[in-house]
């Protein structure tokens, strides 16, 4: 089932920011006493009562200012707007209602989203100032006075927001029947052309459901009986290459699309070849654990020689070798080549970022590798690994009980897990270790 997503906004300087960093429990917003010193939207994972959603944090909206940051600020305010679930609205008690809130208010009102009104400054204990009652103004329900220096009046605020989520019942089943996949890439590299071409197969049943919630493009797909949720997101760019914020909006829909996904088709350009930007676009796909699928678009135009898809495949496992796990297809949207392997590779991936390993066959794997590559030592101390177990799937996580976790060194984990992937493959799929301390009986 998707995250939602909550956008908090408001007019600059009445502390989104620091709402945003007591929020998701971390400082990640940058804050400071300057008005509109948020200029990127910002997003962070946050969760309340089981419920766990994406909270985007926004630059401070200006109704009518003529100031170009100001303007830009704006537009990717709206852009958050548009692309949330419910909205956190926030005011400052301490120079009550202004022009600029009424302004505000008019235009999230248009939005027809939920909205909860938030009150911030109030950093008194007990009964509100009587300028609290003057919010009520805004027509947009009962406020909920907060302190975001203190966290006082946040666990009010989160139980408003998640009353607003939608009360579905999870239904396993219903998420097993189709595999999103999010195609991600920088612009241009093809990917609104593969779902395109996709599209016009055939023995393809397609049905388009064009601007989500999550503002990226959904087309459910049916190939060979198995069903896909194909989302296209927009094209990452380099922070040199973004001009304006509705650009840098991109990230945050990449990002989206890329959490309500099970499998990341991360697509390169044959022509301009591997970029820092495709590493940067691969990097949340691996971060966040999804099976990942890289392909190659743009094939037909590339010239070729016999040895020329050994040698780019050579290149492209040195470029990622972050994800040497990720198989790599060569493909052309245009001419629909390898499309078939593609949806077969697609479902290959996601079957093996779902494997569960039982703690008897893992074990034996690990008796063999300690046998032949004996764990590390240091000042005279031997790593002892008691014994490994698989604590879930998606991606496939494993815990690892040992003496002493300074001794379990990167490299023999990653020794660890390549003799689990001999005996398993889990090609397409990271793994996550999980390193836990236990003293010797």
């Amino acid at each position: 089932m998707a995250k939602n997503v909550v956008a908090i906004v408001g007019r600059p300087n009445v502390g989104k920011s620091t709402l945003f960093n007591k929020l998701i429990g971390r400082r990640v917003a940058i804050v400071d006493d300057t008005p509109g010193v948020t200029r990127d939207r910002i997003y962070g994972d946050c969760e309340w009562l089981n419920h766990k959603f994406l909270l985007i944090d926004t630059g401070g909206i200006e109704p009518y200012s003529t100031d170009v940051i100001l303007s830009q600020m704006r537009v990717q305010a709206q852009l958050a707007i548009d692309s949330a679930d419910v909205i956190i609205f926030v005011t400052d008690l301490k120079s009550g209602i202004v022009a600029s809130d009424m302004d505000v208010a008019q235009m999230l009102q248009k939005s027809q989203k939920p909205i909860v009104l938030c009150v911030n400054k109030c950093d008194s204990i007990g009964e509100p100032e009587p300028e609290f009652y003057e919010f009520y103004n805004l027509g947009l329900g009962d406020p909920i006075g907060v302190s975001s220096i203190h966290g006082h009046g946040t666990g009010d605020l989160l139980d408003a927001v998640v009353s607003h989520f939608p009360k579905e019942p999870f239904d396993d089943e219903t998420e097993d029947d189709v595999i999103d996949v999010a195609i991600i890439g920088k612009p241009n590299v093809g990917k609104s052309s593969l779902v395109n071409a996709i599209c016009g197969e055939n023995r393809v049943i397609v049905s388009d459901i064009a601007g989500t919630t999550r503002d990226s493009t959904d087309t459910p797909v049916e190939v060979n009986g198995t069903k896909f949720n194909l989302i296209d997101t927009a094209g990452l760019r380099r922070k040199s290459k973004v001009y304006d914020d509705i650009e840098r909006y991109s990230v945050l829909r990449a990002v989206a699309a890329v959490e309500r996904s099970r499998v990341c088709i991360i697509m390169i350009d044959a022509m301009e070849g591997f970029t820092e930007q495709d590493s940067k676009v691969a990097g949340i796909a691996h971060e966040q654990g999804k099976a990942c699928i890289i392909a190659v678009n743009k094939w037909d135009a590339y010239e070729k020689d016999s040895k020329s898809m050994d040698n780019y495949r050579k290149k492209l496992m040195n470029d990622f070798a972050f994800m040497s796990y990720a198989p790599i297809i060569f493909i052309s949207a245009k001419t629909g080549q390898r499309l078939d392997r593609l949806f077969e590779l697609i479902k290959f991936v996601d079957e093996q970022n779902a494997m569960r390993i039982t703690t008897g066959k893992l074990n034996d794997i690990l008796a063999a590798a300690e046998a032949r590559v004996q764990p590390p030592t240091d000042k005279g101390k031997r790593l002892k690994i008691y014994y490994i177990t698989q604590a879930s799937t998606r991606p496939p996580t494993f815990v690892c009980f040992v003496n002493n976790k300074d001794l379990f060194h990167y490299s023999y984990q990653r020794y660890i897990d390549n003799q689990i992937r001999e005996v398993f493959g889990l090609e397409g799929t990271p793994t996550r270790f999980i390193i836990r301390e236990r003293e010797e009986k």
